[in-house]
């Protein structure tokens, strides 16, 4: 039950008011001057306060209902506090919602009118609580994982990334296979370090090797050997990443353009740690686990025959998904403020040309948008327009143009951005409060 604590010298406004509030489940404590209530507040959980204007018989100023709104501001800056006054302190109470009250009514109130602003304050102030919750919890979730393991420098805030290194971690000790999977520019290769860092082959090498940047004639060299001789222009032995990483981690980056004589051999040598150089038959043994990644759909290509079901289940024994940073929006604004050099800053519009665009690039873009916007700016505030992003993002918290609907990473970045106050969000997106809350439900998003 809520508690509701009524700062009036007039016993009969505290009567009235416990009895009204009574009725609807709301318990209320009295205090008949200042002094009493800052007491009160400093000795009990109060969710909101009901303040008088005056406190003296011959005083009529409003002053003390001033300087009582600031006191309980200054040691209690999250609490809501609603104004009673007479309609000659209307431009005081102004002022102070100006400064930061939650609301005010005049004497004598519209019980209704009251009672609504009472139920949205507190149902906001749970809602605000709820969030503060949630912030304390997911930090010490992010601070166990920064302190249980090594991230080697890994830059997030969001749920979803948080998620995501968790899994990391928690597989990283098992020899399994790990797949991850996700979209170019996410990071899916400092997943693989971070899951290399953890593992039980830490301290042996770390070898990465991009399938899709190499001639498929070439990528069976690359990964396995070649004796002199085994192709044109193989004038010496070499040997291949296999052979580099044993006793370590390998990483294969773009695993879905391997060739499909690649797949058959990488699948042996999952199978049974053994292959053979190209050109020769003699056997090596090694000891690797081996990471890889993709951006395509995998199990598309295994339906069009392009890529061996076998060596997907056998690459895919753990799946790490990194989703696309515009569904990580909390990662946005850390992640730029670690690409800007020292002595740079982003100005206000700044911030919401970075939080509005989509970055279909992922965090790639969103690096070379800050270090070229840092390097070109002419002052040390860095604004939207030095990060040449489109318009449409450069507006920030513009709403949407007719007829353009908002997807579900938009309306839940849109939230995130407003600490779940669906008003603000709503007017953001350019939509009634009733508007938003049938796209949540049709999109399957909670309420905050």
């Amino acid at each position: 039950m809520p508690t509701i604590l009524v700062i009036d010298d007039n016993p009969a406004v505290a009567t009235a008011l416990e009895t009204l509030f009574s009725l609807h489940d709301i318990d209320t404590r009295a205090a008949s001057d200042p002094e009493a209530g800052l007491a009160m507040l400093e000795r009990e959980p109060i969710d909101l306060v009901v303040q008088d204007m005056n406190f003296r018989a011959d005083t009529t100023s409003g002053e003390e209902g001033v300087a009582l709104f600031g006191q309980i501001r200054a040691r209690h800056p999250d609490l809501p506090v609603i104004l009673l006054t007479a309609w000659t302190h209307l431009e005081s109470a102004v002022d102070l919602v100006r400064a930061g009250a939650a609301d005010y009514l005049a004497k004598p109130w519209d019980d209704r009118k009251l009672l609504a602003a009472v139920n949205n304050l507190l149902e906001l102030s749970e809602t605000r609580r709820e969030l503060a919750r949630h912030r304390e919890g997911a930090q010490r979730r992010r601070s166990a994982l920064e302190r249980d393991h090594d991230l080697r420098g890994y830059v997030f805030a969001d749920a979803a990334s948080e998620r995501v290194l968790a899994l990391a971690c928690q597989v990283a000790r098992s020899e399994l296979p790990v797949l991850v999977t996700g979209p170019n520019g996410a990071g899916k290769e400092k997943i693989a370090e971070i899951v290399h860092a953890n593992s039980l082959v830490k301290d042996g090498p770390f070898v990465a090797l991009n399938c899709g940047a190499l001639p498929g004639e070439l990528i069976e060299a690359e990964l396995f050997g070649a004796e002199a001789g085994a192709y044109t222009g193989a004038q010496r032995a070499r040997e291949g990443k296999f052979e580099a990483a044993d006793g370590g981690t390998l990483f294969l980056d773009e695993i879905g353009t391997l060739p499909a004589a690649g797949q058959v051999k990488l699948l042996r040598v999952l199978e049974s740690g053994r292959f053979q150089r190209l050109g020769s038959n003699k056997e090596r043994q090694v000891k690797v686990r081996v990471v890889s990644a993709t951006n395509a759909d995998l199990p598309a290509l295994i339906r069009a025959g392009q890529f061996r079901e076998d060596l997907y289940y056998r690459l895919n024994a753990i799946e790490l998904a990194l989703p696309p940073l515009a569904e990580r929006p909390d990662d946005i604004l850390p992640l730029a403020r670690h690409f800007l050099p020292p002595g740079k800053q982003f100005g206000d519009d700044a911030v919401r040309a970075l939080l509005a665009h989509r970055w279909p690039g992922n965090v790639r873009e969103l690096r070379n948008a800050v270090q070229r916007a840092a390097l070109l700016a002419k002052t040390a505030t860095l604004g939207a327009g030095d990060l040449g992003l489109p318009a449409s993002a450069a507006a920030g918290t513009a709403p949407l143009a007719g007829g353009d609907e908002p997807d579900r990473a938009t309306i839940e970045a849109a939230l995130a951005r407003n600490g779940g106050i669906l008003a603000q969000a709503a007017a953001e997106l350019g939509l009634s409060r009733q508007a938003l809350y049938r796209r949540l439900d049709r999109l399957g998003i909670a309420r905050p």
